[in-house]
């Protein structure tokens, strides 16, 4: 579960830099965890939307993650 949890960033926002992707792997991996537990078996773009709806509890991080690539 945990090697999935840190691979969900990554895949979603790939075509950031390399330190840029070392810092969205970690910035939503919290409020994955702690926001979108229920659908984390459920593939990336699930969880996004999860993320998405959840915009507002959003850790800084995360939601300046999600804004800079578009989301």
């Amino acid at each position: 579960m945990m090697k999935k949890l840190l691979l969900i960033p990554f895949l979603l926002f790939a075509t950031a830099a390399s330190a840029q992707g070392n810092m969205n792997q970690s910035a939503c991996a919290r409020d994955v965890s702690r926001l979108c537990r229920a659908q984390m078996n459920d593939g990336d773009m699930v969880i996004l939307d999860c993320l998405k709806t959840h915009r507002a509890k959003l850790s800084k991080a995360c939601a300046k993650v999600l804004t800079d690539n578009g989301q």
